[in-house]
């Protein structure tokens, strides 16, 4: 007999204006005394003081607080050398690089992982995996969900509007590597799996429906977020999430000059696989003029010839991992896309 996969999941979800202040609340709840905090350096002071003042009303003893500045692998590696005694949970607040590090040293200490971001800009605060550099690449590894997810929309919505549009690009990609998928499946065998690529695909529907820079499409981003990172624990990897798209802002992530925000690579590269695809870039088109995704990029555009490198080096990244991009040689279709398609007009120099 065929045993389902057992998984774990949050079992704490607190996505709502105010939910910073009772972090400590939810803490101590959990009989969670004593506490590591990895925070992002450079976070508001009112954040900081929100998030002190909660642990310290409930009796949470903060017994190493530290200040993430990257994402090293052995920045990780020396806090768990250094992890002090009796400590019950690993807290990440801010970006993404501090909620890596405090998902891998919770991983790493078989700690609860609570995650509080205070920016919406891509998926990864709820993955099973954890983006770290080793020798100055970066590699994803094995890492667990968080036990919590604790964000406060009220400070999301305070961050800069662009972290907002990363996380739009990062959630519409999934239209894209689900298809990815499917064709891995049907050139390959691949297996798919089926509640894990409905549910990917269903979290950008529900955030179309309610595109907006306001409380509730705040919500439904961090929801939609949140419920990508369970796809890809249910089926044991990254494919409900992350394809072609993915693989081409990693070539970026590597060749560009100047990378730029996770999210805004990733949903340009998602309009660029859908049209290689055939299929739902439409979609993401009436996604990115509705909220000005397409205005972001123009004002700040892309160099043409990192993006062209980065299409032509994509499909050797990842061993074994078949995409659109492994169907054809696709750069002549982006040269063309490039110069006759209008909705690219001034998005690259």
């Amino acid at each position: 007999m065929i045993q389902p996969p057992r998984i774990t999941v949050p079992g704490l979800v607190r996505i709502k204006g105010g939910a910073l202040a009772r972090l400590g609340l939810y803490l101590r709840r959990e009989g969670h005394g004593r506490v590591v905090v990895a925070a992002s350096a450079g976070l508001p002071g009112g954040v900081l003081d929100t998030v002190r003042q909660g642990l310290a009303r409930e009796g949470v003893q903060a017994v190493r607080w530290v200040e993430v500045e990257n994402n090293e692998f052995e920045t990780a590696a020396a806090l768990f050398a250094e992890l002090p005694g009796g400590v019950g949970a690993v807290v990440g607040l801010g970006g993404g690089k501090a909620l890596d590090i405090a998902k891998y040293l919770a991983y790493l200490a078989r700690r609860p992982y609570f995650a509080a971001p205070t920016a919406l800009s891509h998926d990864g605060f709820c993955s099973p995996q954890a983006s770290l550099t080793i020798k100055g690449r970066r590699r994803s590894l094995a890492a667990a969900l968080p036990h919590g997810v604790v964000v406060d929309v009220a400070v999301c919505l305070e961050a800069p509007r662009i972290l907002w549009l990363s996380g739009l690009g990062d959630l519409v990609s999934k239209l894209s590597a689900v298809f990815d998928w499917k064709l891995a499946f049907h050139h390959r065998g691949e297996p798919v799996e089926d509640l894990a690529a409905l549910l990917s695909d269903a979290t950008v529907h529900q955030f179309l429906a309610n595109p907006e820079f306001t409380p509730q499409g705040m919500i439904h981003l961090g929801t939609a977020l949140m419920l990508n990172g369970i796809a890809m624990e249910i089926c044991g990897s990254s494919r409900p999430a992350s394809g072609s798209e993915h693989l081409i802002s990693h070539a970026l992530d590597e060749l560009a000059a100047r990378p730029r925000l996770h999210g805004l690579q990733v949903g340009m590269a998602t309009y660029v696989t859908c049209r290689l695809q055939g299929q739902r870039a439409d979609t993401v088109d009436r996604l990115f003029q509705t909220t000005g995704f397409w205005d972001a990029i123009r004002a700040d555009p892309f160099a043409r010839e990192d993006w062209l490198a980065a299409l032509a080096l994509a499909p050797s990244l990842k061993e074994d991992f078949f995409t659109v991009l492994s169907t054809r040689d696709c750069l002549p279709e982006f040269r063309a896309m490039l110069d006759e398609d209008p909705r690219l007009a001034g998005c690259f120099v």
